[in-house]
C-alpha cells in the first residue's frame, strides 16, 4: 500500500479520556478517499479491556504493533492527539521504520520534569478516591477545549463532558501513570526523518510554544500548524481544519515517495 495509489493505512490514537470516536469525522474522510484506517481504542478505553500490564506506553505501542499485524499492515501513516501522541512516539522508539509519515496533535517530545511527575501522582490519587474523584474528573473536560469552543460548540463539550465522565477511573489513573513514566522522545524524533506535522490549537491551555516549538525543530521534516479557534481536541473542535492537515501531509508523503523512489 502505497501513498501513490491513494491507499496507504493511516492509524488515528485518541487523547487521555476519549475513545476511538473521537476520530470519527476523520476517519470518514479518509474513508471516502480509500485509506484504511485504524483507529484502535487504547487499553481501559472504549471496547478494549485494561487488562494486567503494569502502566506503560510501550505497552500501548505494543498493542498498536499486534493490530497492525493482525491486519497484515506493515507500515502506516501515524496520527496521535494528546495521549495518542505520547503512544505514537513510543511506537516510533519501539517500532523504527514502520511510520511512513507522523502528525503530532496537541503533544509534547520532553519527559514530565519532577513536579509534573508529582502533580500527575497527585491528580492520580485523587481519581482514585470515592468521595473527590467524580468531581475530580468532571473539572479536567472544560481544560480540554478552547474558549471558543466554550462559546459556540457547546455540543462539542457537551461530548468531551460526557465522555470524561464516563471512563473509567482505573483507565485514567493507569494511562495518568504510564505518562509519567514516559521517556524523552526528543532523540527519536531527530532520527525520524519522514514526513511529518505538528499541530496545536491556538487556544490550547495544557501544551506551551515552548513544547510545540522543541517538538517542531527536532524533526527533521517537521512543520507546524497552529490551528485558530481550537483548544487541546483539534480533531473535536475544528475537524475540518484536522481533515486539510492530514490531506497536506499525504500529499507530502506521495512526494517523499516519488522522492525516495522516482520508479
Amino acid at each position: 500500500m502505497t501513498a501513490a495509489n491513494g491507499r496507504v493505512p493511516v492509524v488515528l490514537l485518541h487523547a487521555l479520556s476519549l475513545d476511538s470516536s473521537m476520530w470519527d469525522a476523520q476517519r470518514e474522510a479518509l474513508e471516502r478517499r480509500g485509506h484504511p484506517v485504524v483507529a484502535p481504542d487504547q487499553r481501559g478505553f472504549g471496547a478494549t479491556a485494561l487488562g494486567d500490564e503494569p502502566p506503560s506506553l510501550d505497552t500501548v505501542a505494543d498493542d498498536l504493533a499486534r493490530e497492525l499485524d493482525e491486519r497484515g499492515i506493515e507500515r502506516a501513516v501515524l496520527v496521535g492527539v494528546s495521549m495518542g501522541g505520547y503512544a505514537a512516539m513510543a511506537f516510533l522508539r519501539r517500532h523504527p521504520g514502520r511510520a511512513l509519515a507522523l502528525a503530532l496533535v496537541s503533544t509534547r517530545a520532553d519527559a514530565d520534569d519532577e513536579a509534573a511527575r508529582t502533580a500527575r501522582e497527585g491528580f492520580v490519587a485523587l481519581m482514585e478516591d470515592p468521595v473527590k474523584g467524580p468531581a475530580v474528573i468532571e473539572s479536567t473536560a472544560p481544560r480540554l477545549v478552547g474558549a471558543t469552543t466554550h462559546a459556540e460548540r457547546p455540543q462539542v463539550l457537551a461530548r468531551v463532558r460526557t465522555a470524561v465522565a464516563g471512563a473509567s477511573p482505573a483507565s485514567l489513573a493507569w494511562a495518568q501513570r504510564a505518562i509519567a513514566a514516559r521517556g524523552d522522545a526528543l532523540d527519536v524524533l531527530k532520527a525520524t526523518d519522514i514526513p511529518a506535522v505538528v499541530i496545536v490549537g491556538e487556544e490550547d491551555e495544557l501544551i506551551s510554544e515552548a513544547d510545540t516549538r522543541a517538538t517542531v525543530e527536532a524533526l527533521p521534516r517537521g512543520r507546524l500548524v497552529v490551528v485558530p479557534g481550537s483548544g487541546h481536541l483539534p480533531p473535536l473542535e475544528t475537524p475540518e481544519a484536522i481533515e486539510t492537515e492530514l490531506d497536506a501531509l499525504l500529499a507530502e508523503l506521495d512526494a517523499f515517495t516519488t522522492e525516495v523512489d522516482p520508479r
